[in-house]
């Protein structure tokens, strides 16, 4: 199955996504809906509402509430990009400018909020406090792992399991609310529900594993973002905390510098360290194995063209090159 396979089984729901994203953005403060538009029209691959409308289809459920639940976590995840960029002084997303840096970090940080409520209000519509449990706890979980990850930024200390802890938090958590908040909608068994739980928590891992790999494996071009930009910001993502661990001590000193100075200016010396290590194999298979986990989870559901949408979307999450 090709990657635009996934999105061609469920082509009529995404398109109604699409529309109900479109009316959703509307505001009576044009500054609002610019912004959004530019954010939520920059061509991401929208995985998260992705998920909803495999998961619900492959439970048999997939009528209005159900794109609506797709569109709030889309807007919800978006809404994590505005912050994010601002956090991080980004310039470059998906191979255009961010928007804090066409508009600034307020008007940035101020929609973004204006889309974590415009997501809870369409979550308010569904009627469902299962759902809009889940979805808040994963706000929060989400929240809290942006701020370890901020506390760690130029920390050479900081260990792989805080460095999963991370990751689960600011990634794989949204990826869990999509397959497991759809289940739940869906009124899929308490064993259904569970599996596609663990199934977003591993695909989102798997997801952000390869995101740190091709920082150093990628390009510009292909990426949409620049190469480095984990290490200029001082984040000790698994391809630094491996070298630091297993490479040699001139390659760990080499990385725990960069980390502690931040910047790139030793970035080709530092993707050289990481390759001769092995962090880019480690991470690359550590990927594959929480994608694989991923694709056991789906064993609860029924045979067909959804289930094996999103056997081969796990696949396609570690196969990927942006």
């Amino acid at each position: 199955m090709q990657p635009q396979a996934f999105y061609r089984v469920i082509a009529d729901d995404f398109s109604a996504v699409d529309g109900i994203i479109r009316k959703q953005l509307t505001s009576r403060v044009p500054l609002v809906e610019t912004i959004g538009d530019y954010i939520i029209s920059a061509g991401g691959k929208r995985l998260r509402p992705l998920l909803v409308l495999l998961c619900g289809n492959a439970l048999g459920q997939c009528d209005d509430r159900m794109r609506l639940l797709a569109a709030a976590i889309e807007f919800l995840h978006t809404s994590t990009l505005l912050h994010d960029d601002v956090v991080d002084d980004s310039d470059l997303r998906r191979g255009r400018s961010t928007s804090n840096a066409l508009w600034g970090n307020a008007p940035s940080v101020l929609v973004g909020d204006f889309l974590y409520a415009r997501c809870f209000e369409m979550l308010v519509e569904l009627a469902s406090m299962p759902v809009m449990r889940i979805m808040s706890q994963a706000t929060r979980v989400i929240a809290e792992g942006e701020v370890l990850q901020l506390s760690k930024v130029r920390d050479a200390s900081t260990t792989e399991e805080t460095y999963m802890e991370v990751i689960r938090g600011k990634t794989a958590m949204l990826f869990e609310a999509a397959s497991h908040g759809a289940a739940v909608l869906a009124g899929a068994s308490a064993e259904q529900a569970e599996a596609l739980r663990r199934f977003g928590d591993s695909l989102g891992i798997a997801f952000q594993l390869v995101d740190d790999l091709l920082d150093y494996r990628g390009d510009a071009e292909t990426l949409g973002k620049n190469v480095g930009d984990d290490l200029a910001e001082g984040k000790p993502t698994l391809p630094l905390i491996y070298t630091m661990r297993e490479g040699t001590p001139e390659q760990a000193a080499l990385v725990r510098r960069a980390i502690q100075k931040g910047g790139i200016e030793d970035l080709a010396a530092i993707v050289a360290a990481v390759e001769a290590a092995g962090a880019l194999d480690y991470t690359a298979r550590l990927a594959r194995e929480h994608a694989e986990r991923a694709v056991t989870c789906l064993d609860t559901l029924p045979p067909g063209e959804y289930r094996d949408a999103l056997i081969e979307l796990s696949r396609f999450a570690v196969a990927r090159t942006h």
